[in-house]
């Protein structure tokens, strides 16, 4: 007999009478994990340079890591994406990021099917692979998988971990957040952080916490089921904040420089044999200055952002570290393959002279060197979102040439470390050429299993990745791939039998303008020497399969705009926030994520609260973004004030908080008067109460922090009340509404003001 339910239908084998008594039971077989299947342990940095891991060469004290490198394999050629979210796509699915739709990150959809800001549900993750084959699967850190609108309580969640496969997830799902104050999920809920900063809290000890209590009851609770666990840190992506004892530690030990810094770095990547004799340090990164050509204070203010960088590694390694420790005090070690790993190589976008703030970036401006001066002792700390200037970038890709979001080797050749002792013959380093598509079937060969056809349903494409198993324990072996293909803002590369073709691509440039460089990589580690003079017909060809293989999978169209640019562009879907005009929002509302929260830049808006406020009521009323940019509606000192913070220089409009303690309706305007600029004036209880002019306003971009009602959730939007801990409204509020304008600028508005 068969009993159909919506998506099974089971041949019930035993028999059915009237009563049990006359009846034979019969239960479905269920499929267990094959004996003495490993444990899997992925961990993922972000923007972690192919040099600085102490077992790649780089400076700062990796203990943790370094052990694990010598128990286990360091490859030296392996590579990925050129982004995070890309990155992230190819490793969880074992296919080309394109191909599933993640042609950049996940914050925009640019229309077309490559470029859809999230992962096509027929190529499922790794965790879907591994539930039929009995694992269960754990997410810890950093997602970054799903489009920036669908992040709030109410989602939808089909692209969050759990709508991936994922069994537990603890962590964040945007491309960044704070170390101190992050903003953080737990499985499909927001939620805050169990302690402040004052009280000791970092994300990175937080993550470990959380990943071993994973462990602990998987071991306790499931010891026969192998697990999955998906680790990715926020380090190394900006900001760059440590406790202050790391940031101690490494006061002064970057004082020699960047020029000093990377030989030194490829001298011991060559006594280690990380890069082969005779590598060749690529000349200075366009931009970067020689760093005897810099004045005291620029050396003073570029060394801080390194320290930072650095002490910010060194922790990252002590709380991987702990669970490690945890694994092995489980005695789950033994039988774990790790694959320890970066998302793309260090990051371009502190620009020439370092970042205190994520917003000027994001809104394709820059720090002047003086702004960063002013903030040189807040870099590394809860008071800044830092990241360093390129001429430490270029240090820590030693000794490759340029950067994350780049196709040649600094963006994409990434250091991966794999160790498992019960599996592995032999440790050392390995040479083949691997991409991180090939991480999937890797594990699926190590376990004994295939892709799945389909999942939940849904037919599959095929897996796109090459296994690395053969490589474990023959250093020798001949890399197994034919061919790979890199492409991310126009930038373009292929890899073939040791051959490298690679295009820089000017931004908005025609592509038809753009040089093709040549290297024979098998024999030049860090393509120093452009061969397209002397081999033009072997470039031709290389070209030409870049274009075979960019119809394979999915890459064109071409497109060069950049993250803002695309994000601000793209066109939500019909149910999206990002396309309501009005938002009406009531007290203990859980936080709004800044993708999901009202655009408001750029265009008029208002923001209007009815609230009551007792005899010495304060706190925040509403609240967007965070120290580096937003805007905030509080109370303090009987005064009701609205502030916007303008890369940190604060525009305060107020007015007396009406007596009586009656109902008070406040009604923020911004009239928009230009592009970028406009009038912001205050309402209480229909009277003006004051009108400030707002020279500049945002383009795109706030902060990474988004909306939250009735306290500031994370740092602070106004440093008048930094250190009260979101500075909750001690008063009544009713609700809080936005209504946006119409009048948002265009891509064309800009072309014009620029």
């Amino acid at each position: 007999m068969s009993i159909t339910s919506d998506t099974v239908t089971e041949v019930f084998k035993g028999q059915i009478g009237r009563t049990y008594k006359d009846s034979t039971p019969w239960w479905p077989e269920v499929k267990g994990p094959k004996a003495d299947s490993p444990n899997i342990l992925v961990i993922l940095f972000d923007d972690l340079g192919f040099g600085s891991l102490g077992c790649y060469g780089g400076d700062a004290e990796t203990p943790n890591i370094d052990r694990l490198a010598q128990g286990g394999l360091r490859y030296n050629n392996f590579h990925t994406t050129a982004l995070c979210s890309p990155t992230r796509a190819s490793l969880l699915t074992g296919r080309d990021h394109h191909a599933v739709g993640m042609s950049i990150i996940a914050n925009a959809d640019s229309g077309f099917p490559s470029k859809r800001g999230a992962i096509r549900h027929n190529a499922g993750t790794l965790a879907d692979m591994l539930a039929p084959e009995g694992y269960n699967s754990y997410a810890v850190g950093k997602w970054h998988l799903a489009p920036a609108d669908q992040m709030s309580a109410v989602g939808p969640f089909d692209h969050w971990p759990l709508g991936r496969g994922f069994n537990k997830f603890y962590g964040f799902l945007e491309a960044l957040t704070d170390q101190f104050r992050p903003s953080l999920v737990r499985d499909n809920q927001h939620i805050e952080p169990p302690r402040t900063p004052e009280e000791g809290y970092t994300l990175n000890e937080d993550l470990a916490d959380n990943a071993c209590k994973f462990l602990t009851d998987h071991a306790s609770l499931a010891p026969n089921k192998p697990f999955f666990m998906y680790y990715a840190l926020g380090a190394m992506h900006s900001p760059h904040q440590a406790p202050q004892d790391y940031l101690d530690k490494y006061k002064g030990r970057f004082d020699e420089g960047w020029d000093v810094a990377r030989e030194r770095r490829l001298a011991r990547q060559i006594e280690m044999g990380i890069a082969p004799e005779g590598t060749k340090l690529v000349p200075r990164n366009e931009g970067v200055e020689p760093w005897d050509s810099l004045s005291d204070d620029q050396k003073r203010v570029y060394c801080k952002f390194e320290e930072a960088y650095a002490a910010f590694l060194d922790h990252s390694d002590t709380e991987l570290g702990r669970v490690f420790d945890h694994l092995d005090k489980l005695g789950k070690l033994d039988n774990t393959i790790i694959f320890l790993m970066s998302d793309n190589g260090a990051s371009q976008e502190g620009q020439i002279h370092g970042s205190t703030s994520t917003t000027f970036y994001e809104n394709m401006d820059a720090e002047s060197f003086d702004y960063n001066l002013e903030r040189i002792d807040q870099i590394g700390t809860m008071y800044a979102k830092n990241n360093y200037p390129i001429g430490w970038a270029q240090v820590e890709n030693t000794p490759l040439r340029r950067y994350k979001q780049n196709t040649h080797a600094g963006g994409v050749q990434d250091p991966l470390i794999v160790h498992w002792p019960r599996g592995l013959k032999e440790t050392g380093i390995r040479n083949q050429f691997h991409h991180v598509m090939d991480i999937v079937p890797t594990i699926l060969e190590v376990i004994d299993t295939e892709a799945p056809a389909r999942i939940k349903g849904i037919p599959q494409m095929n897996i796109h990745g090459t296994s690395m198993k053969y490589s474990f324990d023959d250093a020798a072996a001949p890399t197994r791939k034919h061919a790979q293909i890199f492409e991310m803002f126009g930038h373009r590369a292929i890899w073939h039998d040791g051959w490298k073709a690679v295009a820089y691509h000017k931004r908005y440039s025609d592509y038809d303008e753009d040089q093709w460089e040549l290297y024979h990589v098998a024999e030049d580690f860090s393509e120093s020497t452009d061969l397209a003079q002397q081999e033009p017909e072997r470039l031709n060809k290389l070209v030409e399969l870049w274009w075979a293989e960019a119809g394979r999978y999915d890459v064109l169209p071409l497109d060069d705009r950049g993250f803002a640019e695309r994000r601000a562009m793209s066109r939500p879907r019909e149910e999206s926030p990002r396309i309501q005009q009005e938002f009406v929002f009531y007290p203990g509302m859980t936080n709004i994520p800044g993708g999901a929260s009202p655009f408001t830049m750029d265009r008029s808006y208002e923001l209007a609260a009815r609230v009551r406020v007792p005899e010495g009521g304060e706190g925040v009323i509403a609240a967007c973004g965070g120290l580096c940019g937003g805007y905030t509606l509080y109370v303090k000192d009987g005064r009701i004030i609205h502030e916007y913070n303008y890369y940190q220089s604060m525009h305060r409009v107020e007015g007396d908080v009406p007596p009586g303690g009656a109902w008070i309706d406040i009604l923020y305007k911004f009239d928009k008067t230009g592009i970028r600029q406009g009038k912001g004036t205050l309402f209480l209880n229909g009277q003006q109460a004051g009108e400030i002019a707002l020279p500049e306003t945002y383009r795109y971009f706030m902060d990474w922090e988004g909306f939250s009602l009735g306290r500031d959730a994370g740092s602070p939007v106004s440093p008048v009340y930094e250190g009260r801990q979101g500075f909750a409204f001690t008063g009544e509020i009713d609700r809080v509404r936005v209504t946006l304008g119409n009048d948002i600028a265009g891509p064309n508005d800009y072309e014009s003001q620029d």
